[in-house]
């Protein structure tokens, strides 16, 4: 009887144990902590490009500045600058040009018209000097202020020339060249056929090199080597005859000679 207890004893903390046993090996594993994933930092946005502040400093673009703040095109310019992915090329002209400036005049333009020629001077994309090799074998190249206002562009040995129709100028200096904002200096103001028509103006023909005086002067040095040639040519005729009057005299002496000494014997 005793037996059998300790039996049936022994035999149940036999069979606890297994089960406890047998429930750790089935419990599933505890959960690994997961490092959080880091998030990418946002590309740096580019440098805010301040157009106004450029051509203030760069050079004598006052007046064109001028004209860019008044019409508002200013706004225009900087928007192409910072917000787009073109980028922008300015062609800027020197307060000089601006002097030079006689006819056509800007007094009779609309604010419209005045606008669209202040456009006129920028292209809707950023180009480095030497694109526009390439660019010169395009032809016509709308600009800013649209697809009737064109320029032509010819790339010679480095240098970019422009014309307009009206305007036949030259990039004489690269102010600023970092992507997305080109500016260069131009010594011609540029004047759109769109506005201006046409009829444009034949250029005046060079005038001619005066002609030099080539008389010879009474003291020059050619007169005295023309003078002092011929005074040589006349000495020795001058000579020859003394000689031949001289022979013919000593001839006469001879021949009365002669004769007086036959007569006298």
């Amino acid at each position: 009887m005793e037996f059998s207890k300790i039996f049936t004893i022994c035999f149940s903390v036999l069979l606890l144990c297994s089960s406890l046993a047998y429930g750790q090996a089935r419990s599933p594993p505890a959960p690994v902590a997961m490092s959080p994933t880091p998030t990418p930092a946002p590309a740096p946005a580019p440098p805010y490009v301040n157009l106004t502040y450029l051509l203030s400093v760069a050079g004598p673009f006052h007046t064109f500045l001028d004209y860019l703040e008044s019409t508002k095109v200013i706004d225009t310019f900087q928007n192409q600058a910072n917000n787009t992915d073109q980028g922008i090329t300015v062609f800027v002209p020197k307060d000089s040009a601006f002097k030079d400036l006689r006819k056509p005049s800007f007094s009779n333009l609309s604010d419209d018209q005045l606008k669209s020629l202040i456009l006129y001077h920028a292209l809707p994309r950023f180009y480095t000097l030497a694109d526009f090799n390439e660019l010169s074998t395009k032809g016509s190249i709308s600009t800013l202020a649209g697809g009737e206002y064109t320029l032509n562009f010819t790339y010679d040995s480095g240098t970019v020339h422009l014309d307009s129709g009206w305007s036949k100028t030259k990039v004489t200096s690269a102010v600023h060249s970092t992507d997305p904002v080109a500016i260069y200096q131009v010594d011609k103001v540029l004047l759109p056929e769109a506005i201006f028509g046409t009829d444009i103006p034949p250029t005046p023909a060079p005038s001619p090199a005066p002609v030099p005086d080539v008389s010879p002067a009474a003291d020059s040095p050619s007169a005295e080597s023309k003078e002092s040639g011929s005074s040589p040519k006349s000495a020795p005729s001058t000579s020859s005859s003394n000689s031949i009057m001289n022979l013919c005299i000593w001839r006469q002496l001879v021949l009365a000679v002669s004769a007086g000494v036959v007569l006298f014997f």
